[in-house]
Order: structure tokens, then sequence, then C-alpha cells
């Protein structure tokens, strides 16, 4: 037997469902193995790191951090989106995120995402070296973001929300939350495709925490199999949020451990991309698992 780590390829080579992702001239496959998407907030006010990175050099150590660790995609946003958040102009989220990205596209391959509802700040962000638009509102909030993403080939992340942050949480109802969701990214990756977004482009998200309940949230989380019918990659956003306080009674400095819970139980549905702040926790844990599961009777 050989020495070392065993690669997290070998481990999820049984997964099924493997998808392409195109992301301007690359094409990447998922469904092999989780990917783990490195959070890098430059705000002051976001709900777990808010102002821990403001400074875009502190951002640029903390994303440098996050690939030493095994990061598969950087996620750079300068608007907080939690819960209640004031918007900011697009002037202000530029001179945030700009230096930073500009900086981590000169040292690294790692593709990098611009966290943003703004095509203002999509634009110069692509031009400064990002290569994917997350955006929390599917491309809704700001009418000129499909057709930029369109036109610049970049890989997009469509969001289910439900209202805005400010409004979010002011007593989300469904009927059926996984079914009104599913529904709903079907309709936007529908209406994408049609103003020149390939579906081949396009990973989808049922945005855990904007516009849900603790119960919707777990609901969604036991159901990713739903979501991930509809075709495309599934990307989750579940690290440290409100509703694992529900789950564990753990306030956001001691939320790592249920973090990591979640993301072994999204890996063994086969979530494709996770979303998180502790990178090589969640890594490691992954690993991990499947390495003994693997060899389960």
């Amino acid at each position: 037997m050989t020495s070392g780590a065993i690669s997290m390829n070998e481990l999820f080579s049984d997964h099924i469902k493997i998808t392409k992702w195109h992301i301007c001239k690359s094409h990447y496959t998922l469904g092999e193995m989780p990917w783990i998407m490195g959070i890098v907030n430059v705000t002051p006010d976001s709900f777990s790191d808010g102002g821990n990175f403001l400074d875009s050099e502190q951002a640029v150590e903390h994303a440098q951090s996050l690939i030493e660790q095994g990061t598969d995609i950087l996620d750079v946003g300068g608007e907080s989106t939690r819960p209640g958040a004031e918007a900011v102009s697009g002037a202000e989220e530029l001179q945030r995120v700009i230096p930073v990205i500009e900086r981590l596209a000169s040292i690294t391959q790692v593709p990098i995402s611009i966290d943003t509802t703004k095509a203002t700040v999509a634009r110069e962000a692509l031009a400064a070296g990002a290569s994917i638009v997350n955006d929390v509102s599917a491309l809704t909030l700001d009418p000129q973001m499909a057709k930029l993403c369109a036109e610049s080939d970049c890989g997009v992340i469509a969001m289910h929300m439900r209202g805005t942050p400010r409004t979010m949480q002011d007593d989300p109802q469904y009927s059926d939350v996984v079914s009104e969701i599913v529904d709903y990214l079907k309709r936007r990756l529908d209406s994408l495709a049609e103003q020149g977004i390939a579906p081949e482009r396009v990973v989808l998200d049922p945005g855990i925490g904007f516009g849900k309940t603790a119960a919707h949230n777990v609901e969604i989380l036991s159901n990713i199999s739903a979501f991930r019918a509809l075709g495309r990659p599934v990307l989750i956003g579940h690290s440290r949020k409100r509703f694992l306080k529900k789950l564990i009674g753990r306030e956001i400095d001691e939320r790592t451990a249920g973090t990591i819970g979640v993301a072994i139980a999204l890996a063994q549905q086969h979530t494709d991309i996770i979303r998180v702040h502790d990178v090589r926790a969640v890594k490691d844990a992954i690993t991990a698992w499947r390495a003994i599961g693997s060899h389960g009777g």
C-alpha cells in the first residue's frame, strides 16, 4: 500500500449524475466529489465574520489561507446578505472587492466568484479576473445582470431567495418548500436559457436561510436529490447559519462542528458544491467520512 492521503477523486468515484459546468473557456466535471467554495467576505457586517477581512490585504491573506486549505472556488463578496442587511452602493461594493479580486487573479488559478446582485459590480469583477457570478437573486434584482452574464460566458450561480435580505425572514411560508423551490429554479433555468445563458453554465442554489425557517432549511437539506434532478449542479451554503442554533443550540462562533455535520450529510447526498468558512475542517471531515463509508459492509 502506498503512503499518503487518499485522493478525493478516488473516494467519490462511485458517484452518479456527473455534470459539466462551463466557466468561460473551461469545462469542469462535478458530481465525482463535492467542491468546496471558500468564503471571502470583504464586509463590515456579514453575520459571521463581518469586519474581519474588510482591509483588502487581510482579505487576500485570508483567501490565500483558504487556497492552502484546498478550496476549489473562492467566493468574494462586498455586501452582506444576512437577514435585515442594509444595501450598499455599487461604488462602495466595487471599492471593497476589486482590489481583492485583482490581487487573487494574479496569484492563483483557483476560480474566483463574485457574490453580487449588481451588474456594474459583476462587470468590473469579471474584468478584474473573476469567472463566476454568484447572485442570491438568481439574476432578477438587476435587469442588466442576465445580459451581462450572457455576453461574458462566465459561470453563473442562481439562488432562490424569498423577498430581499431586508425582508426575507419576515414570516416565510410555503405549502411545500422543496417542490416550490424546485419549480422556481426550473423556471429560472429556462428563463436564463432564453436570455442566452446555456444551462451548462448554471449552478443552482436553493438558498439556505434566505427566506426560510429552520424547519424549511432542514427539509431542503434532506432532499438534495430533488434539486439535482433538474440536471444541474447544486450548491449549498449552510456554514454557521442561524438554523444551526435551532439544531445544536450554539452561537455563531461554536457552530463549526454543526457545519461539518451538515456537510457530511450533504456529501452523502452527492451535493456538488458546499460553500463554507472552514475549508480545511470540512474537507478533512468529508474525506475521512468517505474513506470509512467506502469500506463499510
